[in-house]
Parts: structure tokens; sequence; C-alpha cells
């Protein structure tokens, strides 16, 4: 069966399925001063200071992946210097960019009274998504609106330019290197409420089983009616009284979700994560850690990301050429590791029972859920990008098929460029020569923003719990070994209170509970070290 609507250039031999696919807390030592987690949604806690700018914190599944780390209170210029993170763009590109306009306005379909909405964390300016789900007879029919980059960016110009060099947004907690001026990024091509903007619109036809029948893209004008963040949408959920555009996000989420191609998958649902600094009676205080919830309608809303991603990625097999994010399958040892982890962290997880059915059931707006998330991201590592044409196709094992970057093109690099690709598939014309020109750069560029972006979040994360630990030097703390190596008399470890994993000094016996006295919390050297014997 070939998924396109109207799509050209199909091989009906190559067919891709694309479908959705006890908790335990360690003890606390009564006797040491409680470090700071502290679960629950911001309003529970009005003494802290207000999210800034999100930082990616750990990459797990494409839109499930997305850890924030909120740490506004500390310095992260050092780390952005050491790397060579620019937060900043020349005057000249401001320019460049507040003078861009709708290079493809004469192509556009009129989409303006179709109802979108976007759902973002709070305070987000860079809109990169607007749904609409409509309820068929047979199924659904999802609507969704990505903002068009291409429109602002000239081929040969000094945007394109910088934006090859950028390669993503480099997300610190304090405040992001963005891949694009904000004139674009929060403004012309951003989709923002009462705005007329340029959009590249998926349709994509879904049965009651939420199996994908067909699909279409295309280039549109769009009008976003409202901007939504997640705890208003969640509120809204709770009450029953969800936005009309939205009413059937949950049932087509969890429809994706449930089906047997996602329950062999492995999709992480990984909670932000605040660091906010606490006032003292006779001192500046001390830092705290904060788990926020990670709301149900977080990973419904990624579900029609990740639908859409796996509807391009098979569109361009099919057709024989575009852009594909790939991710190599977990080894048997990877598994084996992470299956001991969990049983070491509480959780019972069967030699049969598929991991990605095991994460699902796992709640990870506590320590352990948390933690438990974080280990599996050990199981998808080695992911990439190749070009069909000269790389061959290659499945993502993270969302269990074909899989391509379509829906962030403010923040990455390459969705513009497979966005092209799509659009090409579906016209039945041929893509653009700036398009092919430019690939083998595009996807040198997010192999080397991808290592760097990583680079830069273990940093942050770094920094930020060994300041949140510094006070605390000489405390014993408990925690489970994942780890231990006799031979080199180290081990590794995590800690519920605050949620960190960390090195040890000492071997005990890996899979135990045990109590470990912190040694070492330098925020100059990012470094946290625990001993054992705990003192």
């Amino acid at each position: 069966m070939c998924l396109c609507r109207r799509f050209k250039g199909c091989s009906p031999s190559l067919q891709v399925a694309a479908g959705g696919s006890q908790q335990w807390l360690s003890e606390m030592d009564v006797h040491r001063p409680r470090v700071g987690f502290r679960p629950g949604p911001r309003e529970q806690n009005p003494a802290y200071a207000p999210a800034h700018s999100p930082c990616t914190y750990f990459w797990a599944v494409e839109q499930l992946e997305r850890m924030k780390l909120y740490a506004a209170a500390l310095d992260f210029d050092p780390i952005a210097e050491e790397f060579g993170v620019e937060r900043d763009f020349p005057a000249a590109l401001h320019r460049e960019a507040a003078a861009a306009r709708d290079r493809f306005a004469d192509q556009r379909v009129d989409l303006r009274d179709m109802p979108f909405v976007t759902v973002d964390p709070v305070g987000s300016r860079d809109l990169d998504q607007a749904v609409y789900i409509e309820r068929r007879d047979s199924g659904f029919l999802v609507h969704y609106a990505i903002a068009d980059v291409a429109a602002f960016i000239t081929p040969g110009s000094e945007l394109e330019r910088v934006s090859l060099e950028r390669g993503q947004t480099i997300y610190l907690p304090d405040s992001p290197a963005r891949l694009h001026p904000q004139e674009i990024s929060e403004g012309s091509a951003s989709l923002l409420e009462g705005q007329d903007r340029p959009a590249v619109v998926w349709s994509i036809d879904l049965d009651e089983a939420g199996e994908v029948t067909g699909a279409d893209v295309r280039r549109a004008l769009v009008r976003s009616r409202a901007r939504l963040d997640y705890d208003q949408a969640q509120a809204d959920l709770d009450r029953g009284c969800l936005h009309p555009s939205i009413q059937h996000l949950p049932a087509v989420g969890r429809l994706r979700q449930e089906s047997a191609l996602r329950r062999e998958a492995i999709n992480l649902s990984i909670p932000s994560q605040r660091v906010v600094r606490v006032p003292g009676e006779d001192t500046d205080g001390h830092f705290e850690v904060i788990i926020e919830p990670r709301h149900p309608i977080m990973d419904y809303n990624s579900e029609i990301s990740l639908l859409t991603g796996m509807v391009a990625g098979t569109m361009m097999v099919q057709a024989g050429h575009g852009l594909l994010r790939t991710l190599a399958p977990a080894t048997e040892d990877s598994e084996s590791m992470f299956r001991f982890e969990a049983g070491a962290l509480g959780y019972d997880l069967p030699v049969d029972q598929p991991i990605g059915e095991f994460l699902q059931s796992v709640d990870p707006n506590n320590p352990t859920g948390m933690a438990i998330q974080r280990e599996a991201q050990k199981l998808l590592r080695g992911s990439g990008y190749v070009s069909i044409a000269t790389g061959g196709t290659e499945v993502h094992n993270g969302v269990g098929g074909f899989y391509a970057h379509v829906t962030a093109p403010l923040r990455r690099l390459v969705d513009r460029f497979a966005t092209e690709h799509c659009l090409a598939i579906a016209g039945g014309y041929d893509v653009p020569a700036w398009v092919l020109d430019t690939e083998e750069a595009v996807l040198e560029s997010m192999k080397r923003t991808s290592q760097l972006a990583s680079q830069v979040d273990n940093a942050c994360l770094d920094l930020a719990e060994a300041t949140v630990l510094r006070p605390w030097v000489g405390q014993n703390f408990t925690g489970v070994v994942l780890s231990s190596e006799e031979e080199r008399s180290t081990a590794r470890l995590f800690i519920v209170d605050p949620p960190v994993f960390a090195r040890c000094q000492g071997a005990p016996q890996a899979g135990t509970r045990r109590k470990f006295t912190l040694i070492t919390a330098d925020p100059v050297t990012r470094t946290v070290q625990f001993a054992w014997p705990a003192d």
C-alpha cells in the first residue's frame, strides 16, 4: 500500500507500516538536611523563580526526548564560551532577517479558516507547530501546520550560511543559541496566535485504530486561533473542556501509543527539571532541584509530531530520495544492562516483556521514574541522518519504522531540507537544486552540532548538580548501585534526593542500596563524587 493520498512517484512494492506504537523510592537519611527534591507543578511552589529559556537536557526519541533544565540563577556563559557557542547574531544578519519575505507566497493555498492552535511550554514564542484534528466516520483527519522557514531563507544568503554553520538551536538554561535570528524564529516564521503565517501543512488520514491510510502535504497560509501552554491544556483536559481544535488529541495520541508497532519501540517520556535558589535566614541560601510534572497532554501532542515524521520518512523511502533520521537497534548487552538497572531501581521487568511496553507503564514524575527513563537513553545511542540517494534506507528503532525530522525547522536545520523533498514528492516536481546541492553540508552540520549540543547539555547538567550538592559535602546520601568495577574500586550510583547519577570511590555490590558520603561537589570543575563505605 502506498500511504500517499496524492503523492506521485511512490513505489507500490515498498510498504511500510506506520503505526503508533511500581514505583520505588529509597529511604531518606532522616539525620541529614533534605537537599531538595520537590515533585509537583510550579503553582505549588510559588516562591520559586519563573522558568526562563529551556535547556535540552537529555536526548531520547525525537519529540518525546526533550528533558529541560531550568536554572536561570546560574551563570552558563563560561560553558558557552568553553564550547564556542555564539548566542548573538551580527547586526547585519538581524537586518537581513527583518527584511526577509515569503518567497513562496504565490504557491500557497489559503487555509486561514482552519482552526489551528499551538501547544507549547509556557512562554514559548518560537512556535514550529500548530494542530487541528477532525473526527471522521472512518477515523480521524490530522492537520499539522509547520512553520515554513525556507520561505525566509534565500539560497546563497548570509542567513543560509549562518544556519548551515549553527545547525540547530543549542539550549542553555539561561538563554538559547538560536539557529535563526529572533526576527524569524520568534517573528515572521513563528505560528503566533492571530497572525497570518506561511506554513507547510500536513493532512494525515487515520483509521479507527489510528493507522495511517493516506496523507497530503502542501504550502499554505494559516492563522493560529490560540496559543496554549501544556499546563493550561492539561487543566482543560482534566476539566473536560479541551479546546475544540484538539478535543480529539487524547484519543489520537492514545491510539498511536498503543499500536502493536509502537509497543515494540522505545519511546521516552522525560519530565523537566528546575534548579532554584531557596533563600536562607542568614545566608544566600542554597539550590534545590524540582522535577516538574510530565503531563499526558505533552505526550499526546508529541505523538502528532512522531506520526508526521513517520509519514514523511515512509513517503521519502517510497519515492527513493530524501533525508532520514536513523537509529540502530539496541544491543543485547545494553538491553540486559537496562533490565538489571530497572530491577535495581525497584521495577519488575520480566525478560519476555518488551522494553517499550514496560516504559509506557513507568511514571516519569518521580525520581526513580525519571531515572529509568534516563537510563533507557542508552538503548537509543547511535542516532544519525542519512540521504536515501547515497546512503540507502535505515529505520529508526526508537519509533519503530522509517522516520524523518520535518516538524521543528525553527530549531533544526535538517527539517527545512527534508520538508522540501516531501513537498516535491507531493507536488510531482523535481527537488529544488538548492536542496540537493546543500544536502551534504546539511548532514555534516547536523552531525557536528548534535555532538556539540550533547556536550553542552552534559556540561550544564554537571554544573547544576555540583551547585545543588556543594553545601552538602560530607553528608551521607542513600542511593542504588547501578554498576560496580571491583578491580578499579569504582561504581556508578543513582541518588534519589536530589535525583542525580554519579561516580563513587569504592565498589559496593551492583544492585544494592547503600549509604554514600558526598566527598566532592565542585561547580568550577563541574564534578560530583561519592565514597563508600560512608563515613
